[in-house]
């Protein structure tokens, strides 16, 4: 089966079920439509969004829509376990075996009504990892076509060395933003150029909208000095930033909100003028770069 590539913003599913919006499933036909009018063709999962339900909610709706599976790209997440008496799981902890990870991903293809994931990543790192058990999994899945590719998400780079000492690792989800950007500085963002990995980001706002601190204060200041520059919302400036960077880094946008939906891909429109994409990092840190 041929990959899609993936649309250069990605939307996040995680508040479009019990862990935010709770939407109904005329509502997330709505939004589905809405992102693929936009141009958003890839909608980003993990099992434990939702505390377990919002995989299946999502595959319900996209049950009832009429959009063809091939207009549109899935990505899910397993490894981690969270407490649930449904599952028989105590404690919050990590599942890296090869059953877990081709137990998951089965399920996931269930919960989104699809018969392949186009994209399958190892969520959060874990001590007790065993990379043959890993590419053990992933090799099965991918022989089956029931995932097209793989990638983690939270991985340092000697994290992901070890993954790729057996398999080739193509993504890693990372936290990245104006408020967030140590993977620039620390080697990651490097480490992926340089391995062919492609980066996505979630949280791609950072704290801006969500703490009143005065880091926040400062790049909002000057989000809105350039919005009119621009002739965007700051929040599309923000997406604006991430994109700038060489390596190509795809945007998670976790919004359920119709309107900033509906402007998202703006931001593939807008390049950031060198000097104002380094006040960002300046206004962010608090200081002149180094």
């Amino acid at each position: 089966m041929t990959k899609t590539p993936f649309s250069r913003i990605i939307a996040g599913t995680m508040t479009w079920g019990s862990w935010g919006k709770n939407l109904n499933n005329y509502q997330m036909i709505e939004l589905m439509n809405l992102c693929l009018e936009t141009g958003i063709t890839t909608f980003d999962h993990a099992d434990i969004y939702g505390s377990y339900t919002t995989e299946a909610s999502f595959g319900n709706a996209f049950g009832e829509s009429q959009i063809k599976r091939e207009e549109i790209q899935l990505i899910s997440k397993c490894g981690i376990q969270f407490p649930s008496e449904k599952r028989g799981t105590r404690i919050h902890h990590y599942d890296y075996s090869k059953s877990h990870i081709i137990t998951s991903a089965e399920q996931s293809l269930k919960n989104l009504k699809t018969d392949y994931l186009d994209l399958l990543l190892i969520h959060r790192p874990s001590p007790l990892m065993q990379v043959d058990a890993i590419a053990e999994a992933i090799e099965k899945l991918i022989t089956e076509g029931k995932i097209l590719d793989v990638g983690v998400s939270n991985f340092t780079p000697s994290q992901t060395d070890l993954i790729q000492t057996k398999m080739k690792v193509n993504y890693n989800q990372i936290e990245f933003s104006v408020t967030h950007f140590e993977a620039m500085l620390d080697g990651s963002l490097d480490h992926m150029q340089l391995n062919g990995i492609k980066p996505m980001c979630w949280s791609p706002m950072g704290s801006v909208f969500k703490i009143d601190d005065e880091k926040s204060q400062r790049v909002k200041k000057l989000a809105t000095e350039l919005s009119s520059k621009y002739n965007v919302d700051i929040d599309i400036l923000l997406l604006a930033w991430i994109l700038k960077h060489p390596s190509g880094i795809l945007p998670v946008c976790g919004t359920a909100d119709k309107t900033r939906i509906a402007r998202l891909m703006k931001a593939t429109e807008v390049e950031l003028d060198l000097e104002d994409w380094f006040s960002f990092w300046i206004e962010s840190d608090g200081k002149d770069i180094p």
